[in-house]
């Protein structure tokens, strides 16, 4: 009775309130706001949300528009990556450009070595714009300074997985159809096991240690060059090509896409505008230098805007923040898998007495994403969606727990270069009547998509160097006829606000370790030992781990399958990421039209031995062993690493 006394006494007050002021108001004036109420309230929510979303809009859209005109004034002028690198070293020639353990390495002295290893590739193979080098390295200032050096010629730079080794690492030199190879002591065993596999006229070039006869010393070799900037008679252009960045599309091997010095340079703007770096900025860079995060988003702020990284040879959870703390780093780059390695470490002081005010990356769940912030005080969560192939890429510039990036509200729907449309359970688009895609409303999940605009550096595709791969990941006629989109294969999901979340991948890769994973290339991995087995791989979930484990279903009712000669065979083809953690022991599979559905019922069902009444078996040092309930939970509670 009380609270209802009470709310009428508000009411009354309000009313009383209204009266005040309409009676302050000329007769227009009241008219006038009778005449808008009914369209404010239909349209309440839009209203809304505008008001909602305006400061994230306001900032995104200023940031850019700064971005773009940097790309439109080096598009206009045929600018490419090595002469803004060039104009930078030559103005601040004593700055650090890297830090690499006790070493930093200036400006000049990356100019001087990248012009050396130009040199040395002109002097012994006439190297010249268009042709192309696979480099196989490790993490290391040397990584950089090699394919700085070959793009001042206009080669291109292969940039291939170090982790790969026999068939695929044949394949990735082979399909990009290299003059040369460079390579360094510590990978000498890798080309070695597949020396007599590759094309004789493939020149190669080890960086340290003694090279073995027919294997040029390349550091040798540039020592007896001048450091100055070659003389290059075919200079490389804006639109050319700068790298091969080797991804795993839906099937097969690994494929090589084309990136070009156009999207490097939107790569550098994104980093440096949408991130909000300043030049005191210094980021931290523990991510392989062969794929776009590391490679590019690590190194494009330091080769261009002057801002420093910190390159690290491997991942380390132990001396992550003791890193940062001792390079006085700012910004921190990482992947999903790293955030959950960074919380299992002990507390310590070290945790909050860094620098580091941005961590910038992908695929942090959103169940630790708080818990990052909390413990490590981190105050500007950047997390990234992207594919190195495509030209759908956003970023989160808010803090907003869990989101990938968002759909500005301010935007009208119909100029987003971005979109979410429905598929059906395989994954394919669904058209609507008039034969359209149809693009989901908020809270539904959808195919994400960017739709391709030739021209302009942010929407472009070039795809693979395989053009047939390309096709594959293109649709056509998307909301009008002859328009088209790169598919990224991914399920995302917009809230309201236009937030947009991860939900899952579809297709035949899934994630592991932060490196996508080929379920063909598995799968034919696995055909050459099982005889003749039925088999089909998948990504099985995995509670408090990101991404999705390998998981393989074989056919085998003898159950005669040898499972420590199976698990030899899958170390020896599969680097260690791809290989399968878990089987599946069935007597059958079915291989049909409804194949696919098949892979999904055994995703959905994943590792349970109290649920599936198959054999099931863990990877366990050299072999396979039974997963039993205990196993089970112990794995789920993460009291098993993986």
């Amino acid at each position: 009775m009380d609270a209802l006394l009470a709310a009428l006494v508000a009411l009354m007050a309000v009313a009383a309130a209204m009266a005040a002021v309409l009676s302050t108001l000329s007769k227009a004036a009241i008219f006038a706001l009778l005449a808008i109420a009914p369209c404010v309230y239909r349209y309440r929510k839009r209203i809304y949300v505008i008001v909602k979303t305006l400061p994230r809009d306001t900032k995104f859209l200023w940031r850019y528009a700064n971005a773009m005109l940097r790309t439109k004034i080096w598009a206009r002028s045929n600018t490419n990556v090595v002469e803004l690198f060039t104009r930078r070293a030559l103005r601040n020639p004593e700055a650090p450009c890297f830090f690499v353990g006790d070493q930093v390495w200036t400006f000049q002295e990356m100019a001087e070595k990248s012009n050396q290893v130009a040199r040395v590739m002109q002097e012994h193979l006439g190297m010249k714009r268009g042709d192309v080098v696979c480099v196989f390295l490790p993490n290391c200032a040397e990584y950089v300074y090699t394919w700085l050096g070959l793009a001042k010629l206009g080669v291109v730079s292969a940039l291939i997985n170090s982790n790969l080794r026999h068939k695929p690492l044949i394949h990735c030199i082979n399909v990009a159809k290299a003059k040369a190879i460079i390579y360094s002591d510590s990978l000498v065993g890798a080309i070695n096991e597949i020396n007599d596999q590759l094309p004789k006229e493939l020149k190669q070039f080890q960086l340290y240690g003694e090279s073995a006869p027919g294997v040029t010393d390349l550091l040798a070799e540039m020592y007896k060059q001048p450091p100055e900037y070659p003389d290059v008679a075919d200079k490389p252009q804006y639109n050319d090509t700068l790298f091969y960045i080797y991804t795993s599309g839906t099937t097969g091997m690994p494929k090589a896409a084309v990136l070009k010095n156009s999207k490097y340079l939107i790569i550098v703007v994104a980093t440096v505008h949408m991130l909000g770096l300043k030049s005191t900025d210094r980021m931290y860079n523990p991510l392989p230098l062969y794929h776009t995060a590391g490679g590019l988003v690590g190194t494009a702020a330091a080769l261009v805007d002057g801002i420093p990284s910190v390159l690290r040879a491997k991942f380390s959870a132990t001396n992550y923040w003791t890193d940062c703390i001792k390079y006085e780093c700012t910004v921190a780059q990482y992947i999903g898998e790293m955030c959950r390695y960074l919380l299992a470490q002990p507390a310590k002081p070290t945790d909050s007495q860094h620098r580091v005010r941005i961590m910038v990356g992908n695929g942090m769940r959103p169940a630790i994403w708080q818990q990052i912030v909390d413990r490590f005080k981190v105050a500007q969560i950047n997390e990234i969606y992207g594919a190195t192939e495509g030209n759908a890429n956003i970023i989160n510039v808010d803090n907003t727990v869990g989101a990938v990036g968002f759909l500005p509200t301010l935007v009208p729907t119909c100029l987003h270069p971005i979109a979410l449309v429905r598929v059906d359970e395989q994954g394919n688009v669904v058209r609507g009547d008039d034969g359209y895609c149809i693009r989901c409303p908020p809270n539904e999940p959808g195919m994400f998509i960017g739709l391709i605009a030739q021209g302009n550096a942010a929407r472009e595709f070039h795809g693979y160097v395989d053009k047939s791969d390309s096709n594959k990941k293109l649709e056509r006629d998307i909301f009008r006829k002859g328009d088209a989109a790169f598919v990224s294969g991914d399920i995302l999901v917009a809230d309201d606000l236009g937030y947009l979340y991860f939900k899952d991948r579809t297709g035949d890769t899934y994630k592991w370790k932060g490196e996508n994973v080929a379920t063909a290339e598995v799968e034919d991995a696995l055909g050459a030992v099982i005889e003749r087995r039925d088999c089909v791989v998948y990504g099985a979930s995995v509670p408090q781990t990101e991404g999705r484990a390998g998981m393989a279903a074989v056919a085998d009712p003898g159950r005669s399958l040898d499972l420590a000669r199976l698990a030899a065979h899958l170390d020896h083809s599969l680097p260690s990421y791809a290989r399968p953690l878990f089987l599946r022991i069935t007597n059958d599979i079915e291989i049909t039209s409804t194949f696919k559905l098949k892979k999904l019922q055994y995703q959905k069902e994943g590792f349970d031995p109290d649920v599936i009444k198959d054999p099931l078996y863990f990877r366990s040092g050299a072999t396979f062993v039974p997963i039993t309930t205990q196993l089970f939970n112990d794995i789920c509670n993460g009291k098993v690493k993986l």
